[in-house]
């Protein structure tokens, strides 16, 4: 049985809402090069390539981090996550990224993060290069309460039973599967 933080709430059938957030990111190609500026909801109505990093999150003792989306979030509320991050803000590596998304959502401060892979995701709210990072982080953890409504711990056996019970956001399997593929090599 996982240990979690808390008791998960109850999955609630449907799909998870998708809203859009108004931030400036680089517009990228095929092969990630910068083609420009854009806002996100353009590249994201327009189906542009951008950059988003995520980090998948252990404890010491080698489980994975899942949290539920606050409801107040504009993209995907109350849907599940088995990685934190966001987009790549214009001039910022990925790796800066993964860094300081687990800082604003996680509350963790200097912890490192190890790149994975990057892939062309095409799953989510539109297409757009997805680094993926790993990072040991403590147990005890601060969420943004602006951003977190639940967090937990489980076991890689315990993942996938939990996450068919559960709405998580689109790209949260895809990254999953390549996160799992690449660490196991």
């Amino acid at each position: 049985m996982a240990r979690e933080s808390t008791v998960a709430p109850p999955y609630v059938s449907g799909t998870c809402d998708r809203w859009l957030v108004d931030e400036l990111i680089e517009r990228v190609d095929e092969r990630d090069r910068v083609l420009g500026v854009v806002r996100r909801d353009e590249a994201v109505r327009h189906g542009w390539l951008h950059r988003v990093a995520v980090t998948v999150c252990r404890d010491r003792d080698g489980r994975i981090l899942v949290h539920q989306r606050s409801r107040h979030v504009p993209r995907f509320p109350g849907c599940y996550e088995v990685a934190v991050g966001g987009a790549v803000a214009v001039g910022e590596s990925y790796e800066a990224a993964a860094r300081r998304e687990l800082g604003e959502e996680m509350g963790v401060g200097a912890a490192p993060v190890r790149f994975v892979v990057r892939f062309l995701n095409r799953n989510g709210l539109s297409p757009h290069w997805l680094a993926v990072h790993e990072a040991v982080v403590p147990d005890s953890l601060a969420p943004s309460a602006e951003e977190v409504a639940w967090h937990g711990w489980l076991e890689e056996s315990e993942l996938f039973a939990f996450m068919r019970r559960r709405a998580f956001t689109p790209d949260s399997r895809p990254m999953l599967d390549r996160y799992l593929r690449a660490t196991r090599r």
